[in-house]
């Protein structure tokens, strides 16, 4: 029996949110120029995901490292962090809000494959991420989750499901660990 026929599968119609030119020219700028750019030149990085249809919010910090696959699926809020080789693997829209940190080599991931069905489609699951959470060192966030306002999940951990408000999670699967609560 067949798992997967690769020779079967589609990509659906419209599935990158623009034509061929605007992916490669994206592609491009951030090969060169957004990858190249010094690190201090955040308003530059920033005025070219603007350009190709992201919205950025005020005085958000993203290294240069960053890879975005289509700007035009992410959304970043306010005074937002995101760090040195971080993924926003945005084949399905990205939602990240006000105040967040997303720590270096993080991967947020809004696709995957449905791998019991031979055609293995791929499909795309919106992400979001709410304000004031901060996600430390390599953390995975799987395609469809949402992470609550205030939210803390530790390093190394991976999000499979929705994580409630003002918790402090981590693990492999994440697990709540305890209440965030301010002093």
């Amino acid at each position: 029996m067949i798992k997967q026929n690769l020779s079967k599968f589609k990509l659906p119609k419209n599935f990158r949110g623009r034509n061929a030119f605007v992916v490669q020219s994206w592609w491009l700028v951030q090969s060169i120029l957004f990858k190249n750019s010094p690190q201090f030149l955040y308003g530059f990085r920033n005025f070219l995901l603007r350009l190709f249809g992201a919205k950025i919010g005020k005085n958000v910090i993203i290294r240069p490292t960053v890879r975005i696959t289509y700007p035009w699926k992410v959304s970043i809020g306010d005074f937002s962090w995101i760090g040195d080789d971080v993924v926003l693997y945005s084949l399905g829209e990205i939602e990240i809000g006000n105040n967040v940190v997303i720590s270096q080599k993080s991967y947020i991931c809004a696709a995957s494959h449905d791998y019991l069905k031979e055609d293995f489609p791929i499909f795309a699951k919106k992400n979001i991420i709410e304000d004031e959470c901060w996600l430390a060192t390599d953390v995975y966030v799987a395609p469809g989750v949402t992470i609550r306002k205030g939210s803390v999940i530790g390093a190394r951990s991976s999000v499979y499901k929705d994580i409630p408000a003002n918790k402090i999670c981590m693990g492999n699967p994440v697990e709540i660990i305890r209440e965030r609560i301010s002093e």
